[in-house]
């Protein structure tokens, strides 16, 4: 049994690094993998399903995205009810895909202790957002429903060309809608710039420079940690974080460490320091930083990217 264990992890891992997931080109392999992800979550938790048929509401999440409920034992299921309903969280999304950098909404994946951790991408910027818009209500043939009904489009379509933000605050707004939804009351932004530039365009930004303050309401918590980019070096490394240290001084770099000293007066870290700190180090303090958050009294931690979990995996042995 334990190497057959042993095998299917292999042969998933194999899968995932070969291979880019694509909710819209479904393969035998990827069915198999899906069907034993969710027999594995329900032998755990109470959940319920976000569709994503063919990639509609995002291409690069699952066809299937499990919202976890409550875990199913007996000793939680009465500590912890779900107060979302299904079908108000679907509308939601499809509402606010929009708002975030490839479509990448905000997806609770860690259930604990009633809290949901959840992974997003960055806020689209103007150059996508228009180009998104345009791009849907095109192939749509000429009605696009994200928004909602066509009175409501064609009337904000007048809108956007007398103020550009009038479609941030629509599609934004969505955003947010769906995190107080979600109970969100912390956002940790980990870029390392305040807005990413891509040929002398804003593609993405950050919530913290939104210059409406849009999502005042939350805890915005600033704690740049090295993009993918940067873990090329990691991988010339043999795969050897220690002693590794991003540079600081490049021009793009303009997000400082910004924490509520809430959160780290307890946690004995010198944060002054961090801009010294290698790969380990930094990736330690950080995790420290945000299982302290999870075990807060908040509700919910939004905004963890992928790549950061990613790494984790990597670092956890020498941590």
């Amino acid at each position: 049994m334990m190497v057959s264990r042993s095998e299917e992890i292999t042969d998933l891992i194999y899968v995932f690094s070969k291979s880019q997931y694509r909710a819209k080109e479904v393969t035998p392999s990827v069915e198999r993998i899906e069907k034993r992800c969710l027999e594995l979550f329900g032998r755990d938790y109470k959940y319920s399903i976000i569709h994503n048929t063919n990639g509609d509401v995002c291409g690069h999440y699952p066809r299937k995205i499990v919202f976890l409920e409550y875990e199913s034992s007996d000793n939680h299921k009465e500590s912890f009810e779900s107060t979302v309903q299904i079908s108000r969280l679907q509308d939601l999304v499809n509402r606010s895909k929009m708002a975030r950098c490839r479509g990448r909404f905000v997806c609770p994946v860690i259930l604990y202790n009633g809290k949901h951790v959840c992974r997003s991408s960055t806020l689209a910027g103007w150059g996508e957002l228009y180009g998104r818009t345009g791009y849907n209500y095109i192939f749509s043939g000429g009605s696009d429903d994200t928004f909602g009904d066509a009175e409501e489009v064609l009337e904000d379509d007048c809108a956007v060309r007398n103020n550009d933000s009038q479609l941030f605050d629509k599609v934004r707004g969505s955003d947010i809608k769906l995190l107080k939804y979600l109970s969100v009351r912390y956002i940790c932004d980990l870029m390392v710039e305040n807005k990413k530039v891509k040929f002398g365009l804003n593609v993405t930004s950050s919530e913290k420079v939104d210059k409406a303050q849009r999502y005042a309401d939350f805890t915005l918590l600033s704690v740049p940690y090295p993009g993918c980019e940067f873990f090329r070096e990691y991988k010339d490394r043999d795969y050897t974080a220690k002693g590794l240290v991003f540079n600081w001084n490049q021009d793009y770099v303009d997000a400082p460490l910004t924490i509520p000293a809430c959160f780290t007066k307890n946690l004995n870290i010198n944060w002054s320091e961090y801009q010294s700190w290698d790969l380990v180090q930094q990736t330690q303090n950080y995790l420290n930083l945000l299982l302290h958050i999870i075990n807060s009294d908040g509700k919910l931690l939004s905004d963890v990217p992928k790549a950061f979990m990613n790494i984790l995996i990597h670092l956890l042995a020498l941590i």
